[in-house]
């Protein structure tokens, strides 16, 4: 592996972080993950002052209902409607599920004060675009459509996800553009997979960084688009997109050592361009995933930036 000046506190993981992951058998890689995932020991309390459900909603027109988990504070307050949350999780497309990611639902519930959904989407290879996101938009169309039921503020309504969860939700914010969808106060894109040409010189040298690099990222891109995709659309690619304006403010983290990192920054300043407000955030030391390292101070202060921008788009009216 390239030795690189990784942030003090994350570096010691490094050396045990894999580089090449075997995508011949999904089946497998996603039982290993989830494996993975049941042996991290949960905080102290991790789930205290949230409830939550698991709910299936409609889906697309002509495909199965949808998974989602409503996740809402266990205080009731005094009764006025909630700012919502659509919460999308990563995983190449490919990967991920609502377990995957269960406690960071949880603690965006808790820090946010918000009603969350997060939604079990259809994964490829078994399922290719537009599946997954069609799944996602369902869930949104659902939100706002329910908003009276859940208690759910329409204005103060916004979108969440990490990796191929922020690409999935930059395509969203497109997708209720374009159909007069639910009107959106935010889109939150961590370490987002935006861009399927894989061009970006930051996708041409990392080739060899931990949990996520271009080997991983074309595989990504072949799973979710097929072998040969033909003319691609912006919901899949939103890189691609000619016209950004009239897009949700939106709040945008980069690693420093991710192959993503480059159509990350373009992708905000052609949004800036564009007349849309952005918060971008560059962090040095990083690479995709480095917020495992919890207790590093940048995990810290990405994690309180994302939160805080949340935080701040949820409050206003």
């Amino acid at each position: 592996m390239t030795r690189r000046a990784y942030d003090p506190e994350i570096a010691p993981i490094v050396p045990m972080l894999p580089v090449e992951s075997d995508w011949s058998d999904i089946g497998a890689a996603r039982a290993q993950m989830e494996e993975m995932v049941k042996m991290v020991p949960a905080p102290p309390n991790a789930e205290q002052g949230v409830v939550f459900a698991d709910r299936t909603v409609p889906g697309p027109p002509g495909a199965p209902d949808v998974r989602v988990r409503v996740y809402r504070p266990e205080a009731s307050g005094d009764g006025a409607p909630r700012p919502a949350v659509l919460y999308v999780h990563g995983g190449g497309f490919c990967f991920g599920s609502i377990e995957f990611e269960h406690l960071s639902a949880v603690a965006t519930t808790r820090a946010t004060g918000a009603v969350v959904v997060s939604v079990e989407y259809r994964l490829a290879p078994e399922h290719r675009f537009p599946a997954g996101i069609e799944d996602c938009y369902a869930a949104l169309c659902w939100l706002a459509g329910e908003a009276d039921a859940l208690a759910v503020d329409r204005e103060r309504m916004a979108l969440m996800g990490q990796s191929a969860g922020g690409g999935l939700c930059a395509g969203l914010a497109l997708m209720a553009r374009d159909r007069g969808g639910p009107k959106l106060c935010l889109q939150v894109l961590g370490m987002p997979e935006l861009d399927h040409r894989l061009e970006t010189p930051s996708m041409r040298d990392f080739v060899d960084t931990p949990l996520w690099n271009r080997p991983n990222a074309i595989e990504s891109w072949r799973c979710y688009l097929g072998d040969a995709p033909g003319d691609v659309s912006p919901y899949a690619s939103p890189a691609i997109a000619e016209d950004l304006s009239g897009l949700p403010p939106a709040f945008i983290s980069t690693m420093e050592f991710d192959p993503l990192r480059d159509e990350g920054i373009e992708f905000a300043l052609r949004l800036l361009r564009a007349g849309v407000p952005v918060e971008l955030h560059q962090y040095p030391g990083t690479f995709h995933g480095s917020q495992l390292v919890a207790a590093a101070g940048v995990s810290k202060r990405s994690q309180n930036d994302m939160m805080g921008a949340l935080q701040r788009a949820l409050q206003q009216r």
